[in-house]
């Protein structure tokens, strides 16, 4: 039977709400989800005729699966990530099993912080992008906040101030991760850095070569000013005329100003590159470092006073200090159980975020970013101290004052515009 061929996706021809183009450039629509898979034919096929799959069968179902799965929009559907859907699933459930017996409590608090750890080892040594982390930090932030609201609240142990406080919280918690979306700062090719421009000129047929003016030619820019070909330039640094040096990465084509850095999974150069959070599916550089601070300020002052909220509820006898450790009475109910698992998840969300915010203030202090950290170390020109808390690399440090008047003062003007709401993601 021969399949029919997709139309095309005409100019001037929209798209409806379940509409959308696939991965072949073709007009397909949500109604369509199972049909003409050749690949999911092609893997059944074999499975039932009992002949050995091909390597790359599961990937291509998978990628024909992620293509289709999608959600209606004003303009056509719109894609959703695979790495969306297992934060919403398995976050609710393994808190509700947790809530069961304390010892169900022990293993899942145990083996939820080692499965997230090992998810991020093995997306970032592949160096690619994915939406779980982010999906599991705004989801646990909206399920702790719906769980608030209706199991602690109902109890009437928290006041409407204290309601209040804790929305307020949450809602400058997600304007301040909306301010860190807009961007940190993408490195973009100067007019200056180019050298000169070259045309080269073709003879038309039939014409004698040396009348130029009637023939065909195009332009071929020279590269930069100082550009990688230049003879006694170091690999990964270019030599200017007047003797400095300036990095140049090969992936962008371009001259990095001092202190950006190429992040391999955003696949940009990025102004004065601190790192790349997986948190945000975003990197940290000069025109979002101070937001993706007061991000982390606002969540964990807001998470802090929520969990002592929880606490004063589920074990109002016990000191909110040792409340987390002992609380006899919190698995006597199966709400008590609940809120205390949460309030102990929380704990090590807001553990694991106070390191990093511990991290981002003493590298401020000394006036070196956390990428500039690790090629120190891996280079040996850095001094480590505290464990190594403190890497002191001496190159850009103005003393304490200097150092945070420079943050304070940095990456005004290099904000891009509010991104939508779909951009959040």
């Amino acid at each position: 039977m021969r399949k029919k061929a997709k139309r095309a996706l005409e100019p001037d021809d929209p798209l409806c709400c379940c509409e959308y183009v696939d991965r072949h450039g073709g007009r397909s629509h949500m109604a369509a989800c199972c049909c003409d898979c050749e690949d999911l034919d092609e893997a059944c096929d074999r499975w039932m005729k009992r002949e050995p799959q091909k390597p790359d069968s599961v990937s291509r179902v998978l990628t024909v699966i992620s293509d289709r799965l999608r959600v209606p929009w004003l303009s056509g559907a719109r894609r959703v990530d695979l790495s969306l859907i297992p934060p919403l699933l398995l976050l609710p459930a393994l808190l509700h099993l947790a809530a069961l017996h304390f010892l169900l409590g022990i293993v899942v608090l145990t083996a939820l912080p080692g499965m997230v750890l090992w998810y991020y080892y093995f997306t970032h040594r592949k160096k690619g992008r994915t939406l779980f982390f982010l999906s599991l930090a705004l989801f646990s932030l909206f399920y702790m906040y719906y769980l608030f609201l209706t199991e602690v609240v109902p109890r009437g142990d928290v006041d409407h101030l204290q309601l209040a406080a804790v929305t307020t919280g949450v809602a400058l918690t997600l304007i301040a991760l909306v301010r860190t979306k807009r961007g940190p700062g993408y490195v973009t090719a100067r007019p200056a850095d180019v050298h000169s421009t070259v045309t080269y000129h073709a003879p038309l047929p039939d014409k004698d070569p040396s009348h130029l003016n009637g023939g065909a030619r195009h332009q071929v820019l020279l590269g930069n000013r100082a550009g990688p070909v230049e003879l006694g330039a170091e690999p990964g640094s270019v030599e200017r005329r007047d003797g400095g040096k300036r990095n140049w990465c090969p992936f962008c084509k371009l001259v990095k100003p001092p202190r950006a850095g190429h992040c391999r999974i955003c696949g940009s150069c990025v102004l004065r590159l601190d790192h790349h959070c997986v948190w945000i599916n975003s990197c940290v550089g000069q025109a979002n470092h101070r937001s993706f601070l007061l991000t982390l300020f606002l969540f964990l002052l807001t998470s802090l006073y929520g969990i002592s909220l929880v606490l004063r509820s589920v074990c109002p006898r016990q000191n909110v200090m040792t409340a987390l450790l002992y609380c006899p009475d919190a698995y006597n109910h199966y709400s008590s159980a609940l809120c205390f698992t949460c309030a102990w998840y929380s704990s090590i969300v807001t553990g694991g975020l106070l390191h990093l915010l511990v991290i981002q203030l003493i590298n401020i202090s000394y006036n070196v970013t956390e990428r500039e950290a690790r090629l120190a170390l891996r280079d040996k020109t850095g001094r480590s101290q505290l464990w190594g808390l403190v890497i002191d690399t001496g190159a850009y440090s103005r003393g304490f004052r200097g150092n945070w008047t420079e943050f304070l003062t940095m990456g005004g003007a290099l904000e891009s515009p509010t991104p939508s709401v779909t951009d959040l993601v």
